[in-house]
């Protein structure tokens, strides 16, 4: 169980911290509720906490893991599906997964495609998607101004 400070990641959301823990009635069911707010986009979430484990919120990586995640990101691509749509879905699943290592790898993927051969209008929005996420989780564990890490994503995604 997470308490009001905890700084948590959300899969398909991306970082935040917990604001509050509320009891609400809705269609009229009473459930207790984490309140997150994530920082990237100003948004507020409500999760409720029996719900926790199935989509999948943990705690934000530690800073010592900061490198791990950078040493993916300049890992050689992966090698995947021609298929467009084994593709997408592969990496939705990457991104639903919570894993930040995964993550990573799909943004790694996703920006040598990118370079390569261009990516489809589906596969450029999620790029966006997990870079946001990414870079999200990075901004809480390292402290540093959004635009610091996203130009240290770019450096390692060079």
């Amino acid at each position: 169980m997470f308490k009001i400070g905890d700084k948590i990641v959300y899969p398909m959301h991306g970082a935040g911290v917990i604001e509050s823990i509320e009891d609400k009635e809705i269609l009229g069911e009473r459930r207790s509720y984490y309140v997150l707010r994530i920082p990237m986009g100003e948004m507020k979430v409500m999760v409720p906490i029996s719900n926790v484990e199935s989509v999948g919120l943990r705690k934000i990586i530690g800073v010592e893991e900061v490198g791990e995640v950078f040493g993916v990101l300049q890992q050689k691509d992966s090698p995947m599906s021609g298929n467009w749509n084994r593709r997408y879905r592969s990496n939705m699943e990457k991104i639903k997964s919570g894993n930040v290592y995964e993550l990573a790898e799909v943004v790694r993927n996703l920006a040598a495609r990118d370079k390569e051969k261009g990516l489809s209008t589906g596969e450029k929005k999620m790029l966006d998607n997990a870079r946001q996420i990414l870079l999200s989780e990075l901004v809480l564990v390292k402290g540093e101004q959004e635009d610091d890490i996203k130009e240290l994503l770019q450096k390692y995604l060079a």
